[in-house]
């Protein structure tokens, strides 16, 4: 993977207190400034402030497939809408620091649902349909949305340390 993440499923029981971590790297990008967290580097890129909107919506969606997944056997995780919520949302025009705040409020809300799972918990399962339909285990769920942390952070820093963000 371009990020270097490693899928380690035995990192699952630590996702909480990780992604707790994160958010605090996320809040720190986010006070760059509204006009240069709005920029896109090309116009298939998201901009830093859709980024981190994006992480916010994955973090709640996770969520709620965790929830799912304890109330249902093998419920599917249908698409999140990724792309559209973009649009949908006006990711571009939320304020910045709203998106803060609102990330860590999800990130506190998807970490809570795990840290109340118990060892057996973490065997069940759901239907994920991305990339491909696959049944997952909420240790992969776990895993999957640190990796999606840790990514969209890359992606952030990216778009924020880019010549053509900065200059544009």
């Amino acid at each position: 993977m371009e990020c270097g993440f490693v899928y380690d499923l035995s990192l699952a029981p630590a996702v909480s207190e990780l992604a707790r971590g994160h958010i605090g790297e996320y809040e720190d990008l986010l006070g760059a400034g509204s006009a240069v967290l709005r920029r896109r580097s090309a116009p298939e890129v998201w901009s830093a402030l859709e980024y981190a909107c994006h992480v916010r919506d994955v973090l709640l969606a996770q969520r709620e497939r965790v929830l799912a997944a304890r109330r249902c056997e093998k419920p599917v995780a249908e698409p999140m809408g990724r792309d559209e919520r973009v649009d949908h949302d006006g990711y571009a025009e939320q304020r910045p620091a709203d998106v803060a705040r609102q990330l860590r409020d999800a990130a506190l809300l998807f970490a809570n649902v795990l840290d109340r799972l118990s060892s057996a918990d973490w065997g069940r399962t759901l239907v994920y349909t991305y990339p491909d339909r696959e049944e997952r285990s909420l240790r992969w769920l776990a895993v999957h949305t640190l990796h999606e942390l840790r990514h969209h952070l890359h992606d952030m820093r990216r778009q924020l340390d880019s010549r053509d963000v900065r200059l544009g």
